[in-house]
């Protein structure tokens, strides 16, 4: 009996194998839950921290802020990691670092320390992630892959239903004395334990023809993404200098240097980065554009939404979370009535958006009718709906921006498709909290609910902006393979 014979005579998956790559799989699933917990986190917590640790309305900013933005530069170099030294070590190195990087969170006495720390975090939780999307492809036949990437959404819903009521929880219940800071603690025992199950179930995986990292374009990304996020933060604090201008026009200018370097490179015949052919294809710049757009509206609202709750209207931290549960499961159900409905493609992504700017602008109305005595329970509907949308938008979103780039392709375009997502979760919390912060002010005392309207009237915009992007994308994701050979 030949080789191939006997190959083909053993069972497909074995029980034991069946068991170890599902084993695997929960892992990575246990990582993106710690990723996804602490990257809303914050938005709950930040009222409380800023009156333990001091510091101005930017440091609520910061807080999320320096996770996004620094987990949207690491995103991109992160997989690239992972090709190099080997998908197993880079995650046990980001698991590590991440609790580590938790930890030091938990003891920070200052809020400089605490942002310093969220960094630490997030460039730590970029080398991570990107490793199990690496190895769910290696370690799943292709019958079981589709099973496996669609527990992902689901864990997403889950998350973002527990992670705000976690966080209220938490805060409220002051386990032995640490108030806010057990959010962070109880990574402790979730990273040690990704650890020890990695180093036991996680295979050994890594790219047949590993690419260089790219140093220079990694230093000219971060600096570009930094040049933009920070004078939005800092500049409303400082009364908008002409430097905070000047920085973000030269955001731009980095930005641009950077396309320039990563084509040079590509030409050369050296390992870009980003690959440059990818933004000759319609479906994935459009792709980056929407979602540019969409996660700053969504990341902004989340955060200011939260701030009017706790600040504006006196909820309690466990209360504002539980206000948040309507959306999340709004965005579960969402996730399921996409994948009855994803024949129409494109259609179900405009969709959500639409129903999204709907359920926004049912908030708005539900302020208006109910002023300062707006209670929990009002916001339920609009908030279902908002969550319905959110979920009818990012089920197929992925799926149909990758469809038309080629097989090479793949990693750099996953890597700066999640690292825009990051980078517009950063730009929007700098944004919308700026726009926030600024109107306050008024003559009578702050006026949180006409500031809250405006900013609503924004994100309602900047929603209908994105159905409009969204028209460059292909109307299915078969078009778009199809237009990518």
């Amino acid at each position: 009996m030949t080789a191939d014979a006997t190959t083909a005579a053993r069972p497909a998956s074995p029980p034991a194998a069946y068991r170890r790559r599902w084993a695997a799989l929960f892992v990575i699933l246990a990582a993106e839950v710690m990723d996804l917990l602490d990257a809303m986190i914050t938005n709950i917590a930040g009222p409380t921290i800023r009156a333990e640790l001091g510091g101005s309305a930017a440091t609520i900013q910061w807080l999320g802020a320096a996770y996004t933005l620094s987990m949207a530069v690491g995103l991109i170099t992160g997989g690239r990691l992972g090709d190099i030294f080997g998908r197993k070590r880079m995650f046990l190195i980001g698991a590590l670092g991440f609790t580590v990087g938790s930890l030091l969170c938990a003891v920070a006495q200052t809020s400089e320390t605490l942002v310093a720390a969220r960094v630490v975090q997030g460039l730590f939780g970029a080398v991570m992630l990107p490793q199990g999307l690496g190895m769910i492809k290696e370690m799943f036949p292709p019958k079981e892959v589709g099973a496996a990437f669609g527990l992902f959404g689901p864990i997403m819903g889950l998350s973002s239903v527990g992670g705000p009521v976690l966080a209220g929880w938490l805060i409220t219940a002051d386990f032995f004395g640490t108030g806010w800071r057990m959010i962070f603690l109880i990574n402790l025992p979730l990273g040690l334990a990704a650890v020890a199950a990695g180093l036991r179930f996680l295979p050994e995986s890594r790219s047949p023809h590993p690419l260089k990292l790219d140093v220079p374009g990694v230093i000219l990304a971060s600096v570009a993404g930094l040049l933009m996020v920070f004078p939005l933060v800092q500049g409303r604090e400082n009364g908008w200098p002409v430097w905070s201008f000047a920085m973000m026009g030269a955001s731009v200018a980095v930005f641009a240097v950077f396309g320039w370097f990563e084509a040079r490179k590509s030409r050369a015949g050296g390992d870009p980065l980003v690959v440059p052919g990818l933004f000759r294809k319609r479906a994935f710049t459009g792709g980056l554009l929407t979602g540019l757009v969409f996660f700053s509206s969504m990341s902004g609202f989340a955060l200011v939404f939260n701030l009017y709750s706790q600040i504006g209207l006196g909820y309690s931290t466990l209360t504002a979370g539980l206000v948040m549960i309507p959306w999340s499961l709004g965005m579960v159900a969402g996730f399921g009535l996409a994948q009855a409905v994803a024949r129409f493609g494109r259609l179900v992504l405009q969709g959500g958006i639409l129903v999204m700017a709907f359920g926004t602008l049912g908030v708005l109305l539900t302020i208006n009718l109910a002023g300062t005595g707006v209670s929990p329970w009002h916001f339920v509907p609009a908030l279902v709906v908002t969550g319905l949308g959110m979920g009818l938008l990012m089920a197929p979103f992925f799926d149909i921006v990758l469809a038309g780039v080629e097989q090479h392709e793949t990693g750099s375009a996953s890597g700066t498709l999640t690292a825009i997502q990051q980078l517009g979760g950063a730009f929007g919390v700098a944004l919308l909290g700026t726009l926030f912060f600024d109107l306050l002010p008024g003559a009578a005392g702050p006026d949180f609910t006409g500031a809250m309207r405006v900013v609503l009237c924004t994100v309602a915009g900047m929603l209908l902006l994105t159905f409009f992007v969204a028209f460059l994308l292909p109307m299915k994701a078969r078009e778009g393979e199809e237009a990518g050979h």
